[in-house]
């Protein structure tokens, strides 16, 4: 059995590659879904040598069905948003520590350790709705951060504001993790010179607002919060892990998370790096489900491993935890 601990103390390539065929062996054999799709592409374990051979399921079977690897029954069923008329997706979570290490172990990767800041969610589309895995993590983050400021914020703007100004005065360091138009409606009421505060966008404008592109967007942020650089979460409903950017929509991965691109007209064709295809997410913690997605979005991976998304696929309906389309 492959343990949490093996998961998130991988530190080199060779390590990620050797536990990723692991995993992919193990979902194999004890999930079905995905091992009716390999058996499709005639894809086994037996021959699978190389991460690259994997195949990637289409993150949509999650809407259709149960893409589980395990008998045991599910502690948490986290669902995308969806848009109305459309099916969402729902990932069944056997085991939520394996979430709850992902993302504190994630946070720390990037951050360093969580008690040092005091949080701030304005996320009010998400807390609008039943089993999303984005208020799971931040509230549970909150928690951990032990600060008596920390908490979510829906429609009080004023108090948000007064809070970010006292942080800011104490000079205590701050994150504010908000969804795209929830921090336009933010900087179009009050103005701020934040010199303590990482301002950390997700979400998108959740038909609440116009899409406008990245570069506008986080132009308008840096402006209204006073910062240089605006930070972005990459995550989704049926993953368990996020990558981060610290600034011009430019992601990393934790150790035990790797995105790859596919040819946009040969799905099973896994592209090099510096050009734009289908973003596949190898998630290690997403044992219990399935690590090895295919999702809609449009990204481009650099030679260092880092990515940015670029849009998504034209068809595709537009769920919740993406980013806009750019």
């Amino acid at each position: 059995m492959i343990s949490n601990a093996e998961i998130f103390n991988i530190k080199t390539t060779s390590e990620f590659e050797d536990l990723a065929l692991k995993v992919f062996k193990f979902q194999f054999e004890n999930n079905a879904v995905y091992r009716s799709f390999c058996d499709l592409l005639y894809k086994h374990p037996a021959d699978v040598k190389d991460i690259l051979d994997i195949p990637f399921l289409p993150i949509q079977f999650f809407k259709s069905h149960e893409v589980i690897s395990s008998k045991t029954e599910a502690e948490k069923i986290f669902t995308s948003s969806g848009t109305t008329g459309n099916a969402t997706s729902n990932h069944l979570v056997t085991d939520i520590t394996l979430y709850e290490e992902s993302y504190t172990n994630g946070f720390s990767h990037f951050y360093g350790n969580i008690e040092d800041y005091v949080v701030l969610a304005l996320l009010p589309s998400y807390l609008e709705r039943d089993g999303s895995s984005l208020i799971y993590m931040v509230n549970d983050l909150i928690t951990k951060s032990k600060q008596p400021e920390s908490g979510f914020y829906l429609n009080n703007l004023d108090d948000l504001a007064h809070t970010l100004n006292q942080l800011e005065a104490r000079k205590q360091k701050t994150l504010l993790i908000g969804v795209s138009f929830a921090l336009l409606d933010l900087v179009e009421q009050f103005t701020f010179n934040l010199n303590h505060t990482i301002i950390m966008e997700t979400g998108g404008m959740k038909g609440r607002r116009k899409e406008i592109i990245r570069q506008e967007l986080h132009h308008i942020f840096q402006s209204g919060f006073g910062v240089d650089n605006i930070h972005s979460e990459y995550g989704m409903t049926e993953l368990l892990s996020q990558a981060y950017s610290n600034g011009n929509g430019i992601f990393e991965c934790p150790p035990w998370m790797k995105i790859l691109t596919r040819d946009t007209e040969d799905a099973l064709t896994i592209q090099l790096p510096n050009k734009t295809g289908g973003v596949n997410v190898i998630d290690l913690a997403n044992l219990n489900s399935c690590s090895f997605i295919a999702t809609q979005d449009l990204g481009k991976i650099y030679d260092n491993g880092q990515f940015e998304i670029i849009g998504r696929f034209d068809n595709s309906d537009i769920r919740g935890c993406n980013l806009m389309a750019l």
